[in-house]
């Protein structure tokens, strides 16, 4: 706005700044104070009358809003009155009642009327990015009401877009403050694009990971991950431009930036969470030198244990029908076919296990020997909880293994102990 416009319209506008003038010169004002008291005077009651509009405007469509939510049920309205955007859209009034009063209040001021304009104008940019960001926070709350976006990275698009809003923002800011045409901002923006990529390097390499991510469904929000490199352990809770943020299992954040996800490795426990079972991989270990064979007469009792006794009935007639085909000696022992205390242990294990109301059925379930070493034989379990909750998990566990552990003395079986410290 140029002086000989303001010019037109002070004087299309001078009625009611004369009238101040004139009304505030015959109270007995000396002359040189009276367009500053004027201009204040002016101002106090633009002031109230701006304060006044907007609340009777914020709060007549903050009730439409309210009462529109409540008759629809659609939750934007809602996520719109949380965001304040009644409070900024309240504000259109208020401005172009300041916009248009500029001339009126600064009558007497020529040059201070180019500089409130110009102020003005920065004003309505800000605005403007306040309203539009209020209607994408708003967007994005109901996007996330969603079950299929509810774990999607929407954060990360949300800054996106944010940031283009307020690069538009800052060109058109920078346009009325120097005065250059907007084509000629962007223009000089192009040629500083690879400053603008050193700025913004972390948001475009977060951006261009949070695609991957969710293209190829690596991460959602609320996954269990690991990665020792960052000393994150637990779950997922915000996937930004900038950050992933990882809620530990002892209850600190863990910060990473997104391209870690898909540069560096970690692990994902999502797979188990969805097919409902946690595993287990641990060993026992038996001392070697109490491994033997059954002798006869232990035979009787060992078939009272409930979970072998079957397998011990069986067994024994097959070992009497082969050792009688091919006539074998058993005056000792060793000859033939035999049981041994740590096979029928073995067994007890994964009977008791396949048994077991906490141990999933349906999953790889292994009771395995593994090469022995200074410890001992190795026995394995290999199996998988019927859960995934951590606190539920640890109790089945605790209970299996004190049950084994105890069990190993019916067996005449000893497990390995360290006695090297005592």
């Amino acid at each position: 706005m140029n002086e000989e416009n303001i010019e037109q319209i002070s004087r299309s506008t001078s009625a009611i700044s004369e009238w101040s003038f004139n009304f505030l010169s015959n109270m007995g004002i000396a002359d040189n104070w009276v367009k500053y008291i004027n201009m204040v005077l002016l101002a106090v009651a633009l002031i109230l009358v701006v304060f006044i509009v907007q609340f009777v405007t914020r709060r007549i469509l903050q009730m439409v809003l309210n009462r529109s939510s409540k008759i629809t049920g659609m939750p934007i309205l809602h996520h719109l009155s949380r965001r304040r955007f009644p409070h900024f859209l309240a504000m259109i009034i208020p401005f172009s009642i300041v916009k248009g009063s500029i001339p009126i209040v600064f009558d007497q001021f020529p040059r201070l009327m180019v500089v409130m304009d110009k102020l003005a104008d920065i004003y309505l940019i800000f605005y403007l990015i306040w309203l539009i960001m209020s209607i994408i926070n708003a967007a994005s709350d109901t996007l996330r009401l969603k079950p299929s976006l509810k774990d999607k990275p929407l954060d990360s698009y949300v800054q996106v877009i944010k940031i283009i809003f307020y690069i538009f923002g800052f060109v058109i800011l920078f346009s009325v403050l120097t005065g250059q045409e907007t084509g000629v901002v962007l223009a000089g923006l192009g040629a500083g694009s690879a400053i603008t990529m050193l700025i913004f390097k972390d948001s475009i390499l977060g951006f261009v990971a949070s695609l991957q991510v969710s293209a190829n469904d690596m991460v959602r929000i609320g996954d269990w991950i690991t990665m020792p490199k960052y000393g994150a352990d637990g779950d997922v809770t915000q996937i930004t431009l900038t950050t992933v943020k990882v809620r530990n299992f002892d209850k600190t954040i863990t910060t990473l930036p997104p391209y870690a996800l898909v540069s560096d490795s970690f692990q994902n426990w999502r797979g188990m969470q969805e097919i409902g079972g946690r595993r287990l991989k641990r060993s026992v270990h038996i001392k070697q030198g109490t491994i033997r064979f059954v002798k006869p007469e232990e035979i009787e009792n060992l078939q009272k244990i409930e979970y072998i006794s079957d397998h011990v009935k069986s067994r024994i007639i097959e070992i009497d029908n082969y050792n009688k085909e091919h006539s074998i000696d058993k005056s000792l022992l060793i000859n033939g076919r035999n049981l041994t205390n740590i096979g029928l242990y073995r067994q007890y294990i994964y009977n008791y296990l396949k048994s077991h109301p906490n141990v999933h059925k349906e999953l790889l379930l292994i009771v395995r020997q593994l090469q022995p070493n200074e410890k001992g034989m190795p026995l394995e379990l290999y199996f998988f909880t019927a859960t995934t909750v951590w606190v539920e998990y640890e109790a089945i566990v605790s209970d299996i293994f004190d049950h084994i552990t105890a069990a190993a003395t019916y067996f005449d079986l000893e497990l390995f102990e360290d006695l090297s410290n005592d």
